[in-house]
């Protein structure tokens, strides 16, 4: 199969389009702001060090 990138707007979701997330981000502010206020980009680097690749490569 192939992978494919997907951004959604206004709490999109891909299955909505009949496509299967292998993993998602929620990069809306009530997803990091207790923790990170403003700095979503710091809330997305430490996402990276939790992700459980093994897990994500079963689901590809």
């Amino acid at each position: 199969g192939k992978l494919y990138i997907e951004k959604e707007s206004n709490a999109g979701n891909p299955i909505t389009k009949g496509l299967t997330p292998i993993l998602g981000f929620d990069v809306w502010e009530h997803s990091y702001y207790l923790d990170y206020q403003n700095r979503r980009g710091d809330h997305l680097k430490e996402i990276w060090k939790i992700i459980d690749w093994e897990t994500v490569g079963k689901r590809y």
